[in-house]
């Protein structure tokens, strides 16, 4: 199934990848002349929302649009789910206005920054500016307002400003091609980019879920593979594990780790300033080896709620001694052990068996505790395999991620290239 998936949204991508490079070429063919325009001139018509009263029911039962912030796709200018629905008596009776079809609105107070192009008439807060009655091509318009919006938002950032005024908008002095033809090419060309973005963004979403039903099914065994039958066997914990209690008494390790709640294990940093006082520092620390396990038994405010991590990397470092460090017997396959970590059993238990104590903002599991967590085991060849699905679809959905961000970095790319 995962093949058959990979396979169809590989060949979908490819597909646009090649009408992206053509578009590209196209464009750069014909480019002309661009000229200074201000932005007021993007529209003949500029629209304002308003907030219907909330006290009134029947404004709220009606069929028309009624778009806020949250309806934005921040990295979709094409995307727009409406939660909310008014009514012809909303409009007249508050500040809320029809806005017509294939107009682009505008987020310039809360969640400034956000825009779409909207191809049916809908209302908004008053959160918006909605472009309306189009001058200049609609795809080179929404594009131009994403580069001005994005920098707008970014010279906010750290300020008082809660966003950007109507004024300060429209007084934007841009260039756009005179020629619509190169425009549309222009516009085209960017939302083949966009729906690549949205299309690969919803195949990492489709692999997330099923990962998340391997991770639920494998583990209650109610799915199996078909030439597995026998009954997982109960154990506790620490009948399968033991508490790494190796000290870097020596100083022979100068790489620390950390316990990331995104990453796992990942290097913090090196010390290749072999100085007494690093090496004192270190000299407590509890060495970490391959395939050892990492969890941070104290939860804070400022550490990760309880993660459960295998060091992946092909080297030995040191933790600090406020971690649990543990290494799984031979009777386990350490990937094995690192999916169900992953999976409902493990937060259950924590949240069932952790103690504030006296501290009110700290939540714990102390070491007794943490070890009588049980586990069920199937055979050793069964875990090796469920290990492997999972950890190759894990990579399917990193590689996808990377590819992901490379795709957004082209259209940050053009976006600053192209419109100037």
């Amino acid at each position: 199934m995962i093949a058959s998936i990979l396979w169809v949204l590989a060949y979908q991508r490819c597909g646009v990848a090649a009408e992206f490079d053509c578009l590209y070429s196209e464009v750069f063919l014909t480019r002309n002349a661009w000229e200074k325009r201000k932005l007021t001139e993007l529209s003949k018509n500029k629209i304002g929302g308003g907030t219907p009263s909330t006290k009134v029911l029947d404004f709220w039962n009606g069929k028309l649009p009624w778009l806020q912030s949250s309806d934005i796709n921040e990295s979709n200018n094409y995307s727009v789910k409406p939660q909310k629905f008014i009514s012809l008596q909303a409009l007249k009776h508050s500040a809320a206005k029809r806005v017509p079809a294939n107009s682009i609105a505008v987020v310039t107070r809360v969640g400034v920054g956000k825009l779409a192009l909207i191809e049916y008439d809908y209302s908004t807060s008053q959160d918006f500016l909605s472009f309306s009655s189009l001058n200049w091509s609609a795809l080179f318009s929404v594009n131009l307002l994403t580069l001005i919006m994005t920098q707008m938002s970014r010279e906010s950032q750290g300020t008082s400003i809660k966003g950007v005024t109507k004024s300060e908008l429209l007084a934007k002095k841009v260039r756009i091609p005179i020629s619509l033809k190169e425009q549309e090419k222009l516009g085209i060309l960017m939302k083949s980019i966009n729906d690549l973005i949205a299309a690969t963004q919803h195949k990492i979403d489709a692999f997330e879920q099923i990962k998340k039903a391997l991770l639920q099914h494998l583990f209650d065994q109610s799915w199996r593979f078909k030439e597995y039958s026998e009954l997982w066997t109960p154990h506790l914990l620490g009948e399968i594990t033991s508490k790494v209690t190796e000290k870097n008494t020596e100083n022979l390790y100068h790489e620390t780790f950390t316990n990331s709640a995104k990453y796992g294990i990942v290097e913090q940093q090196s010390f290749f300033d072999k100085s007494i006082s690093n090496e004192a520092n270190l000299a407590n620390y509890y060495v970490v080896r391959e395939n050892d396990f990492v969890y941070n038994p104290r939860i804070s405010n400022s550490a990760p709620v309880g993660p459960v991590r295998r060091n992946k990397l092909n080297r030995t470092g040191v933790m600090s001694p406020l971690y649990y460090v543990f290494r799984a017997t031979t009777a386990v396959y350490p990937i094995f052990l690192e999916y169900f970590f992953k999976g409902e059993s493990w937060y259950r238990f924590m949240y069932l068996n952790g103690d504030t104590g006296a501290r009110s903002d700290r939540f714990a599991i102390k070491d007794k505790v943490f070890e009588q967590m049980p586990v069920k085991l199937p055979e050793k060849s069964e875990q090796e395999k469920i290990g492997a699905l999972l950890q190759n679809l894990e990579t399917v959905i990193n590689q996808t991620q990377e590819r992901l961000q490379k795709i957004r970095d082209i259209k940050d790319s053009l976006l600053k290239s192209l419109f100037v």
